[in-house]
This record gives structure tokens, sequence and C-alpha cells, in this order.
């Protein structure tokens, strides 16, 4: 198996954990990836309201529990850490400057296009440097797009990308109607984009990494998705019923107990499609059933919070910490294939040991990759979508 190279970082496992919110990857999951030789990721959406009090002042929490999470993190680690960083928060540029000041590996960013560089990273060179950026991107087109804004505007370039697919979960960078359309899949999209970015890899002399998301599984998902140019994976359904995962047992149960058919596509309240676990919250929204909001602070910038039927990140919020009579599970569209509660080693031990024998059977046959099932675009959730 490659390694995978962002920069001068050269992970020897090439998955990179996925940035769960809200409190479902914190210093727990992260830690246990980064030990597996991963790269473990902090989500820091919605972080501070794990912190006692955070009413009264929910950005200034927000601060401090990134802080506290990252540092935690890197006490039970040497390996990579990464934070997930969404552009649709309020205090993103406060994330930002918290992540590089703490000199996290990564940043993955998406909920948004990237075009303006982070002013810490265009300010701070030597932050630029110990800290890689990947902007998370579902097309060629945005690739390019952000490529071409940061090299024509700043004289640099991110360090790779994210792509995720339309099977991943929670918010996705999709319209409903083209969650199930071929034309989006990972198949497809992946090299289109190792192709989009090849003339900056030329031009500025370095390797740009396409990360393959959304909807990958297996080991053999793994190794057919990267015979298609992806350096790497991102991988975050299959590692939530784990005991590191940061999330209540509640929370991972829903996983191990959903079916198929429980996993369906909403309307979030922040203006996009998501993909979750059916439970008796969800029916009571689609049924016209509405949660009060008490707003402490706008959070998200597309939240219109006095419309909104709940307040989503309360919702979640609830859910990680197993009260999920008052908020409810997002997950990936193979969340139904989870059974049970197990460890970071032993799932990242079985996606190694399934992308070795899908190489091994691809090399038997001669071919450049194995015969297998295309990751799928459609699913179960978009029949039984809200």
């Amino acid at each position: 198996m490659k390694t995978l190279k962002i920069g001068d970082m050269e992970v020897r496992l090439p998955v990179i954990q996925g940035g769960m919110g809200i409190a479902v990857s914190l210093s727990g999951l992260a830690s246990a990836v980064a030990d597996e030789g991963g790269i473990g990721v902090i989500s820091s959406a919605g972080i501070g309201m794990l912190m006692p009090g955070f009413s009264k002042d929910l950005q200034e929490a927000n601060k401090a529990a990134l802080r506290q999470e990252i540092r935690k993190a890197r006490s039970r680690t040497s390996g990579y850490i990464g934070v997930n960083i969404m552009m649709a928060l309020t205090d993103y540029e406060d994330h930002m400057v918290i992540a590089v000041e703490e000199g996290v590996d990564v940043i993955i960013s998406g909920a948004g296009l990237p075009l303006r560089i982070p002013k810490i990273l265009l300010e701070d060179k030597a932050a630029a440097n110990r800290t890689k950026f990947l902007p998370i991107v579902s097309s060629a087109k945005a690739a390019s797009l952000i490529f071409r804004y940061w090299s024509s505007h700043y004289g640099v370039i991110p360090d790779g990308v994210v792509v995720e697919g339309p099977a991943a979960g929670g918010h996705l960078g999709f319209k409903k109607k083209d969650l199930t359309d071929p034309r989006h899949g990972l198949d497809i999209v992946i090299p289109e984009v190792v192709q989009a970015l090849a003339p900056y890899a030329e031009e500025y002399g370095r390797d740009l990494p396409v990360i393959a998301a959304g909807g990958i599984y297996t080991g053999e998902d793994m190794y057919r998705i990267m015979q298609k140019g992806a350096a790497g994976v991102q991988i975050a359904t299959r590692l939530v019923p784990t005991e590191e995962c940061d999330a209540s047992r509640e929370f991972k149960e829903a996983y191990i107990n959903s079916t198929r058919e429980d996993i369906m596509i909403i309307d979030s309240p922040v203006g996009l499609p998501g993909r979750a676990i059916r439970n008796t919250f969800l029916e009571e929204v689609a049924g016209g059933k509405r949660h009060p909001v008490n707003c402490p602070w706008q959070c998200l910038k597309t939240c219109d919070y006095k419309t909104a039927p709940y307040c989503i990140t309360l919702a979640l919020v609830n859910a990680a910490k197993g009260k999920l009579k008052n908020g409810f599970v997002f997950a990936g569209s193979n969340a139904y294939r989870t059974d049970k509660i197990t460890t970071v080693k032993e799932v990242l031990g079985e996606i190694k040991a399934e992308y070795m024998a899908a190489q091994t059977a691809s090399k038997k046959r001669g071919r450049g990759m194995p015969r297998v099932r295309t990751l799928p675009v459609h699913d179960a959730g978009m029949q039984n979508a809200i």
C-alpha cells in the first residue's frame, strides 16, 4: 500500500478519518486513528457546546474547546492530527487561527468554497509550511476554481483536495436531484479532479494528492478508487461504532440497529440536504412539529434561526450525548452495514486486509483493477427523503 504524501508529510496509512460533528470525532477518535498510521481529524463544528456555561459566550466556548481537544489529541499520540473546519461557521477564522497556533498537521475545509486564503496562512509563512490545507470539493470545476484563484491572487496553492461524493454522510454539497446522478460518482469525478490539478502540480513542482471521500467502506472500495487516481481515502462511517469514537454508545447503536431503508435524505435548516438515520425526531419534523429555537449565537452563517423548525447544532449535540428523542444521527450511506462496536485498530486492520486481498486478486487476473462494484451513487436514502 502506497503512503500518502501531503507536502513534506508522509502518512504511512493513506486514510484520513472524516471530521464528524458535533462531538463525534474529537481527540479520542482522532488520536486512535493517528496511532494506527492515518490522519486523525477533530471536527470543530459546535465544539463549544460541550463546555459548561457555553450559552453565555458560545464563540469563546468554541475557541476554548477546540484548543483543549487539539492538546488532548497531541498528548495521546505522536501521529498526524488534523481539524475539519466548516466554512459555514460564523467563527471560521477563529477556528483557523487556533488550529494553526496549535500546530495541527492538516486543516480540511468544506461547506463552501475557500477562495480566500485564510489570513493566518497568508501572513505566517512558517505556519503555512507546517499546517497543510485541503479544501473539500465535489467536482473538478470547483477544484479548478479554488486553485486558479489562489494561484492568481496569492501565488500559492492548497496542498491537495478532498473530493466528497454524494454517498457521504451529514451535510452534502449537492442538490437533491444530483445525489443519484452517476456523473457525480467518485469513479467519474476522481480522474477529472486529478487531471484538473495536473497543470498546478507541474507549475509548482509538487505532488497534489486527491483524497476520495463518501461511500468508501471497505478496503476493496479503497483499492479500486486508488486505481482511479486517488492518493488516499477519507473514511468516517465505519469508524463511528468504535470504542474510541467520542459519541455516546446510543449514537453508535443507532448505526448498528439501522437498516438500509432507515438511511434518509433530510432538508437541513442550514439550506443543504443531509444524510441521516431515520428516527422519531426527524419524523416529527417532517410532520410539521417545531422545536423552539433559542439561539444564543448564530453559529452557522446560512442558518435563519427565526424560521428554522429546530436548532441543528443542538439536535446534533443531543444525539452525540445519546439524547436521541431530542436529536438525530448523521450517517453515510453505508451506516446500515455496521453490526458491532469494535476498535479503531480492528477496523483499520480489516480495511488493510481487504485492500491487500483486492490487490492480490487484481494481480492474479492480470488486470489493473479488480472486478468489483462501483461505489454507489444511488441508495435507499433518496427513496426515503424528507
